[in-house]
């Protein structure tokens, strides 16, 4: 599908458009002549299914010739091939039948008419019967074959296949046609002789000479379509490069075939990462510190390092895939193959994708086939004329309340581009995993717009679209079945059952799945719950409710977008803290609720955890988008890098890298199962353990505890390797080091056999570790 180079001096080209009558390739190399380029009647150019196929000559160069063999093939790459050291095409053919067929085994054209002529004038030639008496009876089907059979013995050079027919005597003439073995094994054996035909093959500069491109690298091009309605031209769907809607001109596609010295030459495989995943979501355009929309190449070379930093291996791209509208943070796609041209060539983002697998980075993009954009130019609505092309009709087609249009799943031709739009990003550009945005919306006819209270039976209703349901299990299956390291997430607010079971249990087979309640969670206390009535037990059960392959964060961008404020931003701003310098009492409690809250939810995950750009070091600001509300500013689209190395910002993210390096030595989130043995709301603390760590909260904003006895299963001696209250974190430094080790005592705590004695300062977390086990 799209348009691709023919190995024979051409360029293919083919789309699906059910409703068009007539479809031709308009753009700068045919000077967008409407007709001068169209698909020819017939199954070679239009199929029943809505197959449209247009087939673009090179054209000859002056003086030149065509070739004298019209499967005469190019090879584009390389500047030579074995076809341009002079080899004739006659004489490789004869070697091709004395040195690949043994005699007997292939029979010419003319021998094969000259038995046709023998039996023709045998049976009306001069010589042939005249009546009735002189034709005899002619022998049935079986008698002629077993007295050619025995004339076949008796001819010894003749190498073709022995087989035998078996006639059952049923009606219609059905009969067996069996082979001996020998005669199958011999040509199952012979493999095709395609090394003769590569000998024909030429190079690029024998290509170059002889004819001129039919469409050339960077030529600009649309589809048009002669439709019910009238003529229509769209923009390829399965364009990969586009330009939407360019200083008021119309959008485009753009044909991406760089000459072979211009042709990313990728330099990194895939990394392999072992222990949980540490996501770092971003925005490419929103990267720089710069009010303007930031590049591919900027991201390379200033972000990449930063991520790899601060600990992440893995870095989740959103808004990548192509979106006319900017505001939308490329969540309102428009055309599925194309990277965004606003930050740069498909060649720019195969070096990001590169460089981040060189960092020992995964790249994870954001994917949306919940829902399209409901452009038409440059989109796929309305693509062919009809309004049920890709979508459903009516009011199905059209989401409840963000004005897009929703695919229809039950089409074979739909899941077909779906399908193969997630298998192209992983072979094109080596993506390593995917996050299916919003499945809310494609999951149920309301869209997810519902009242939700976990019952079977608001999942098993007439209001689920099975159809949806079966292309997301589609997806899994193809997915890792043809590339078995990828990883996918769903990220579905109702908590679809089954969303990370194996398709094999009935399950749709997602890796991991996004947990939506936490950062809700969160920002609904920082928001309305005053600190010192936060409720432990609620925290707790929101973190650890069903944390099987579950993917944790603390706010992602969309507790930063469309009017809401970052978290940082909340605290700042108010009673709890207020701007000061680094030394100020507020902007050290600021710090350690921030650390906090971050580590219970990190240590809590099911596997993976997620951090949104800038929120490692508590951005200040929300994100906005351009947009008619703020007159299309860029103030509040961009990151405050500088922000960095300058107190409580400085503190959060010394803290965060720490939490990442933890991780990566300790594997802290991959030690077992977690289990909490103390969960206090009166005096606000909690601890839990994972493997050998034991993990102990204290969000009290005001009450310091010298002595606190928590519970653990295990006697021995604990150390600590993790304490929020440091000064560096931005903390008060109250532990003393011969604090860090401690030993139990048998006292029952918190049902467990033996327990510690703790010193806990307000707003602190402490992590230990089971250094030595005592049995007694």
């Amino acid at each position: 599908m799209g348009m691709h180079r023919h190995r024979q001096h051409r360029v293919d080209f083919m789309d699906w458009a059910p409703g068009a009558r007539y479809c031709s390739l308009v753009g700068d190399f045919n000077e967008w002549s409407a007709t001068e380029n169209c698909a020819r009647e017939g199954h070679l150019g239009h199929d029943d299914f809505g197959y449209w196929s247009v087939v673009l000559e090179d054209k000859l160069r002056e003086g030149q010739e065509p070739d004298e063999y019209f499967f005469q093939e190019y090879n584009y790459v390389d500047d030579y091939d074995k076809g341009d050291n002079g080899i004739d095409a006659e004489d490789l053919i004869r070697r091709m039948n004395e040195e690949y067929w043994e005699p007997g085994e292939v029979t010419s054209r003319k021998s094969q008419m000259e038995k046709v002529a023998k039996l023709y004038e045998q049976m009306f030639g001069p010589n042939s019967p005249q009546t009735e008496e002189e034709l005899d009876e002619i022998p049935d089907a079986e008698t002629r074959y077993n007295n050619w059979k025995a004339t076949q013995k008796d001819g010894l050079s003749n190498s073709s296949p022995s087989y035998d027919i078996i006639d059952t005597g049923q009606e219609f003439d059905i009969f067996n046609v069996v082979t001996d073995r020998a005669s199958f094994e011999k040509f199952q054996a012979k493999a095709p002789p395609l090394a003769y035909w590569v000998e024909m093959r030429k190079g690029r500069k024998a290509w170059i000479e002889k004819y001129v491109p039919a469409i050339s690298h960077k030529d600009k091009y649309r589809v048009y379509f002669n439709t019910p309605d009238g003529a229509l031209e769209r923009v390829p769907a399965w364009a990969t490069y586009v330009l939407p809607d360019v200083e008021g001109m119309q959008s485009y596609a753009v044909h991406w075939e760089p000459p072979p010295e211009e042709i990313y030459k990728w330099r990194y495989g895939r990394p392999r990462v072992k222990g949980s995943l540490r996501i770092y979501e971003c925005h490419v355009g929103i990267s720089g510190s710069e009010q303007k929309i930031s590049s591919f190449q900027e991201f390379t070379s200033n972000v990449l390092p930063h991520i790899k930093d601060a600990g992440y291996n893995a870095v989740q791209i959103i808004g990548v895939v192509e979106h006319k509208d900017y505001s939308s943070v490329g969540y309102k796609v428009t055309n599925y193959f194309a990277v965004s041209s606003r930050f740069g060539t498909p060649d720019d983002f195969k070096k990001l994708v590169d460089e981040a697998h060189g960092h020992g980075l995964l790249v994870l993009i954001d994917i949306v086939h919940s829902y399209a954009s409901a452009e038409e130019m440059v989109g796929l609505s309305l693509f062919d004329g009809s309004n049920d092309c890709y979508f459903h009709s009516g009011k199905r087609g059209h989401h409840k309340y963000w004005g897009t249009r929703m695919f229809k799943y039950d089409d074979v031709d739909v899941l077909h581009f779906l399908l193969s739009n997630l298998n192209w990003w992983v072979t094109e550009y080596h993506i390593d995993g995917f996050q299916f945005h919003s499945l809310s919306s494609m999951l149920y006819t309301h869209n997810g717009f519902s009242t939700f209270t976990g019952a079977i039976e608001e999942y098993c209703n007439q209001y689920v679209d099975k159809d949806a349901l079966i292309y997301l299990i589609l997806a899994n299956e193809m997915l890792h079945e043809l590339h078995p390291d990828i990883i996918t997430i769903a990220e579905d607010a109702t908590y679809y059952p089954g969303l990370c079971e194996p398709t094999t249990q009935g399950g749709l087979g997602f890796d991991y799945w996004a947990n939506l309640s936490i950062p809700e969670m969160w920002l609904w206390h920082l928001e309305n719950v005053p600190e010192r009535d936060w409720s432990m037990n609620k925290i707790m059960k929101v973190l650890i409710s069903s944390n099987h392959n579950m993917l944790s964060y603390v706010e992602n961008h969309n507790q930063s977008i469309s009017g809401r404020k970052s978290f940082a931003e909340i605290i700042l701003n108010s009673g709890m803290c207020s701007s000061g310098s680094p030394n100020d009492d507020s902007i050290s409690r600021a710090s350690s609720l921030l650390n906090i809250i971050k580590l219970i939810t990190f240590t809590t995950n099911g596997g993976a955890y997620l951090n949104f750009m800038g929120n490692e070091f508590a951005h200040p600001k929300r994100v906005e988008f351009p947009m008619s509300s703020n007159d299309y500013s860029f103030q509040l689209a961009c990151r405050k890098w500088e922000l960095l190395d300058k107190g409580v910002h400085k503190h959060v993210f010394s803290f965060e890298k720490d939490i990442m390096s933890l991780d990566e030595n300790e594997r802290i989130t991959k030690r077992g199962s977690l289990s909490v043995h103390h969960c206090d709301d009166t005096s606000m603390v909690i601890s839990f353990t994972r493997g050998p760590f034991l993990f102990v909260f204290n969000f009290n904003p005001e009450v310091s505890y010298d002595l606190y006895r928590v519970g653990v299963d295990e006697a021995g001696e604990y150390q600590l390797i993790l304490n929020t209250d440091e000064t560096k974190y931005g903390g008060h430094g109250e532990l003393k080091s011969s604090q860090y080790m401690k030993k139990t005592s048998d006292k029952r705590v918190d049902g467990c056999r033996n327990s510690l004695e703790l010193a806990l300062s307000s707003r602190s977390a402490q992590v230990y570790k089971l250094v030595r086990i005592l049995r007694i």
